[in-house]
């Protein structure tokens, strides 16, 4: 069956997950849904120490066995150790047939891969799947299906009943013995644990992990003892210099200088920049120096940002001290300004969870009150459909993220990308793979030029008169194959190793395996 992005989705992949064919980003708006439940241990006799031994012990106490899905979170990055420490574990135990359903995966948990090929792992749901871990889902080597959502999308899937998580696993940088645990107060402070709210509060068995045991109580807490049924402590649950990276460093790349300034020119001329406007970046360099050319701007103008979103770096903490931000709304933080942030002013830079922040199904998420979002994109097509999972390659090498549901809810959505990545072209007729569908994507910059969607007539009527590169989206591809070429489509086999989900849980697009890769 073919979707509402022209992707042909086979009848056999429908059938095999229940899903729907995607339909349209607000084809189930005001839709009716049973939320989901969990099992519930009672814990009535006063002053219950939940304290565990080991991992081994509490996987035995939650009742591991075969064909269980563990959830967890990805808050410690690149630095995390708990998901490589429950695996081995499970691995040791002989348990096979996991479920992980992790808000992301990366570097840090390619010690998995093993995992994955002797079949202790056979499905992964996850908003991103990159390095080693993606190049065995594009192999063929896992047994069973990849499943890739946003970030909203995961909360949708859990909060629905969709998944059911039977234990999670909580990276607390503090946690009392009765449950209590903070992003902050520790050795591996991570700033929030957004993403683990809702497995807190759907899955049968919730453990906190941490490195960090504190006294009683640990308040205001991220995450309640109401929802903990024990906590293991551990020598580390990650390495801080890769939880906290450090302040990201601005761009000398005059590519993403010029495309930051296209971007700043073009936003401060829509309708919607005045003041108390609502904003979210990422932390790419044309991102980052986009944030700070803006500020530039809105000292001149005397304009404040009432609302700064998502993802949170030092360049947004500096201007939230400055005065020229009101509050961040904080669902991650990418570097150690921003933790330090935090701590400093919890009242004006707030934490919040990832269901607030992106569930397409609650009944207010902030994404949904975004005057503009800045994405980034690996390939942008005519139709302004947006890839930002598969590689040039065909290789699972990226996360959804936050992109389909920030594109969905902002006012005007910006993508930035380079024309070429690399001697890839990223305007292209047809993208390897969708993950943001066009109908949410209104303006696609890069640095040979700036594309409106069609669609969007208001915006383009906003730039009549303004200085700036404009161009159709197929000049710009029609550039881009001029210099590099038109590339040769990615070959791949016939088996459907993922999907790609969109934010209601249909599907938006298949990920097949690499055609060398078939045996």
């Amino acid at each position: 069956m073919k979707n509402a992005v022209g992707r042909e989705i086979p009848e056999e992949i429908l059938k095999l997950t229940g899903k729907d064919i995607f339909r349209g980003s607000f084809a189930k708006d005001s839709m009716v849904y049973q939320k989901a439940t969990h099992k519930a241990k009672a814990n009535v006799s006063p002053r219950q120490s939940k304290l565990v031994g080991s991992i081994e012990e509490v996987l035995k106490k939650c009742g591991i066995h075969d064909g269980m899905t563990l959830g967890f979170h990805h808050h410690f990055r690149e630095g995390d150790y708990v998901v490589n420490m429950v695996m081995e574990a499970v691995h040791n135990l002989g348990i096979k047939d996991i479920t992980i359903c992790a808000s992301s995966l990366g570097k840090a948990q390619e010690p998995i891969v093993p995992y994955i090929e002797d079949g202790t792992i056979t499905n992964i749901q996850s908003s991103g799947v990159r390095g080693a871990i993606g190049e065995a889902i594009s192999n063929g080597k896992l047994k069973g299906l990849a499943i890739m959502r946003s970030h909203g999308g995961r909360v949708r899937a859990i909060e629905s009943g969709e998944t059911h998580i039977d234990i999670s696993f909580i990276g607390a940088p503090t946690c009392d013995e009765f449950g209590n645990c903070r992003a902050v107060g520790g050795k591996s402070d991570c700033g929030v644990l957004s993403y683990s709210m809702v497995d807190a509060q759907y899955a049968d068995y919730v453990v906190a992990v941490t490195d960090t045991l504190v006294p009683f109580p640990n308040i205001p807490a991220s995450i309640s003892m109401i929802d903990v049924d024990y906590v293991v402590v551990v020598d580390a649950i990650g390495d801080p210099a890769k939880i906290a990276t450090g302040p990201a460093k601005p761009t000398t790349d005059q590519r993403k200088i010029l495309m930051a300034k296209y971007t700043t020119e073009f936003l401060i001329h829509t309708p919607w920049y005045k003041e108390g406007f609502t904003y979210q970046t990422g932390a790419g360099g044309a991102s980052l120096a986009s944030t700070g050319i803006l500020a530039e701007h809105m000292r001149e103008d005397n304009i404040h940002m009432g609302l700064a979103l998502g993802g949170i770096t030092k360049t947004m903490c500096d201007m939230l001290d400055e005065g020229l931000i009101d509050k961040i709304i904080d669902a991650q933080v990418f570097d150690t300004g921003a933790i330090e942030s935090i701590k400093r002013c919890p009242d004006r830079h707030i934490e919040i969870s990832t269901s607030e922040y992106a569930d397409p199904f609650n009944k207010g998420a902030f994404v949904n009150n975004l005057d503009f979002v800045i994405l980034a994109s690996l390939e942008i097509d005519t139709h302004f459909n947006c890839n930002v999972v598969v590689g040039s390659d065909g290789v699972v090498n990226g996360a959804q993220g936050g992109h389909p549901d920030t594109a969905a809810g902002a006012k005007c959505t910006i993508v930035i990308a380079p024309l070429l990545q690399g001697r890839i072209p990223a305007i292209c007729t047809e993208c390897t793979t969708i993950t943001t569908p066009g109908e949410t994507v209104d303006v696609v910059i890069t640095d040979y030029g700036i594309a409106i969607n069609p669609k969007r007539q208001d915006i383009i009527d906003a730039m009549k008169g303004v200085d700036l590169p404009f161009r159709t989206i197929e000049e710009l591809r029609d550039m881009a194959y001029k210099i590099a070429g038109k590339p040769d489509p990615v070959q791949f086999g016939d088996r459907i190793v993922g999907i790609i989900e969109a934010r209601d849980g249909s599907i938006i697009d298949v990920v097949r395996q690499v055609k060398d890769a078939e045996i």
